[in-house]
């Protein structure tokens, strides 16, 4: 399967005054180095391939010393697997309940409770601080991927 990228995922900052946003996203390859090493190579995503290891980038702007918090949706044909922030929320349904990976809990459609993975979450949300607010810019990145 192939999936055209356009931009990436819809992003949504929740303050009280305006917070720009941008985002990008790359793939990530390993390719053979010379002596035998190898090097990571990002290349900007114009069409992605299953098994395909991608980076998401979250620039924020803000005029602002206020905490603000940044949700980025995950598209279905993403599974998430890390942010670079250890202190990242996530969703695994659609955005109504939030926190760390291991504290949530997914129904099966048996009826049966297991914990989540990370292939069931569907947001990822960052609180941006207001002492971190105050520096004016900032960035995010979290990997997925391609199913």
């Amino acid at each position: 399967m192939v999936a055209t990228v356009g931009t990436a995922a819809p992003l949504f900052a929740q303050a009280a005054e305006p917070v720009q946003l941008a985002s990008d996203v790359f793939i990530e390859r390993f390719e053979a180095a010379p002596g035998g090493g190898r090097i990571r190579v990002l290349e900007r995503a114009d069409q992605l391939r299953a098994g395909d290891r991608v980076i998401f980038v979250v620039n924020w702007k803000a005029s602002r010393t206020r905490e603000f918090t940044v949700t980025n949706p995950m598209p279905r044909s993403i599974s998430f697997q890390s942010s670079a922030r250890d202190d990242q929320e996530v969703s695994v349904d659609g955005g109504h309940t939030w926190g760390a990976l291991p504290d949530l809990i997914v129904q099966l459609a048996d009826g049966q409770w297991r914990h989540a993975r990370a292939e069931d979450v569907t947001h990822v949300r960052w609180r941006v601080p207001g002492e971190l607010a105050a520096l004016g810019a900032g960035q995010m990145t979290y990997r997925g991927v391609v199913r």
